[in-house]
């Protein structure tokens, strides 16, 4: 059971482009953690006027109040999704070099813990956009 450099070596070179993922995907989950942040302080402006203003009824931002929730709960499940599909990723680097290492047979495995993972990230890229789409919607209907 020995574990030639040569196997290590091209284990190496294939963990490359799952890294290179990786690094993409915590760029997507800091811009929905930026976006996340300006939806939380929105809330805050909100909820201040909302306060200040005691006893009177505001139905604009009582409609603005459920838009911001409805974005913020896509933005989380959207990270969620990002940081689901990079752990996959990770398991599938880390599999690769246990499979190296043990000279065990896991390709199935790893194929299918990449599969996981482009779901995941789809998952989360589509709740992205669709939080983007809300956000575009709502700005313009509350410009009017």
């Amino acid at each position: 059971m020995q574990t030639h450099f040569s196997d290590i070596s091209q284990v190496i070179q294939l963990a490359i482009a799952p890294v290179f993922l990786l690094t993409a995907v915590a760029t997507m989950i800091n811009a929905m953690n930026t976006r996340l942040g300006r939806v939380v302080d929105r809330r805050r402006v909100i909820q201040d006027r909302l306060d200040a203003t005691q006893g009177e009824s505001h139905p604009e931002c009582d409609t603005e109040m459920e838009q911001l929730r409805a974005r913020s709960l896509l933005i989380y499940f959207a990270m969620f999704g990002a940081v689901l599909a990079a752990l996959l990723v990770c398991l599938v680097v880390a599999g690769s070099f246990l499979g190296a290492l043990l000279e065990i047979e896991i390709s199935r495995e790893i194929a299918g813990l990449f599969i996981a993972a482009m779901l995941a990230m789809i998952g989360a890229l589509s709740l992205f956009l669709r939080e983007v789409y809300l956000a575009v919607i709502t700005g313009a209907h509350n410009r009017r």
